[in-house]
């Protein structure tokens, strides 16, 4: 072990896990996080951040942020660091800019941001959210189209295209259909997928399993929190009510390649919460 990983591990109190072996076993689970969940520590500097997450046995990363640069750097900077603590880039978030009229948005120099996306080796460009200005059963109804376009492109460089949920998404829309239902009725199977958050379509009361059921093959990408109990709060993957072990038992039919672990807030140190999360996935084989 490298002096540097001692210490980061040491401090995050991780000697002991290692010890036992837990880093062969992550070996043998790929891991994954959305790069949101550390955003201060990303904000505060992204080489630290990004090695912290290499030595807890992270490989694989979502970002978010990108609007022109990611995080500052230019596309070659970036790939660097990428390379130099082997981590890869699988998926990145990205907003319509139907408001917020931003570089690399959906609406703004998307083309430039696939070719981005393509050079660092990305395989997924998500997008990741609607404000809610942008809220409307007419920016609803544009969504299918502006899908659709924005797949093409991502098509032409190798990458798919896909779409986050929330839990606005499964409020009703007209004739009893939600907003979610509405977009996977209303789109190619082929060219936009879903990234299924597991807290926010569970904390909305509705089962994955229903539209695995009913979507076969649409979900490559999971988002994977749980919630607590009685306040419905974030919390470390294990701590709450989520049934996982069902969940995950359907994945084939979801049509599953990727999850990220995520965790937008909590009340610890949030590479405890992380150190939480990993331990039960990796005490668990049917993640």
């Amino acid at each position: 072990m490298q002096r540097k990983d001692f210490i980061t591990l040491s401090s995050l109190g991780f000697l002991g896990l290692y010890s036992c072996g837990i880093s062969k076993i992550s070996s043998k689970k790929s891991l994954a996080i959305q790069l949101y969940t550390i955003r201060d520590a990303v904000s505060d500097n992204l080489e630290k951040a990004l090695e912290t997450l290499a030595a807890l046995g992270f490989s694989e990363l979502e970002i978010y942020g990108y609007n022109g640069t990611f995080f500052g750097k230019s596309r070659t900077e970036f790939q660097t660091i990428l390379k130099q603590t082997g981590l890869k880039v699988i998926s990145s978030h990205h907003t319509t800019g139907i408001i917020h009229k931003d570089r690399g948005t959906l609406l703004y120099s998307w083309e430039k941001a696939v070719e981005d996306l393509h050079f660092i080796g990305a395989e997924y460009m998500v997008c990741s959210y609607l404000f809610p200005e942008e809220r409307t059963v007419e920016n609803y109804k544009k969504l299918p189209e502006l899908f659709k376009k924005c797949g093409e492109a991502t098509q032409k460089a190798g990458i798919q295209f896909a779409y986050h949920n929330h839990d606005f998404e499964f409020e009703k829309l007209e004739d009893d259909k939600n907003v979610y239902d509405f977009i996977l009725e209303n789109t190619s199977s082929e060219l936009v997928k879903m990234e299924l958050d597991l807290y926010w379509i569970s904390k909305a009361g509705l089962d994955p399993l229903v539209y695995f059921e009913k979507y076969p093959g649409r979900f490559p990408l999971w988002h994977v929190k749980d919630m607590k109990a009685g306040t419905k709060d974030f919390t470390e993957i294990g701590n709450g009510t989520i049934d996982f072990k069902k969940i995950f038992g359907t994945k084939e039919k979801a049509g599953l390649q990727y999850w990220f672990l995520e965790q937008d807030s909590s009340d610890k140190d949030i590479f405890e919460s992380i150190r939480i999360s990993k331990k039960y996935i990796l005490e668990n084989n049917f993640f």
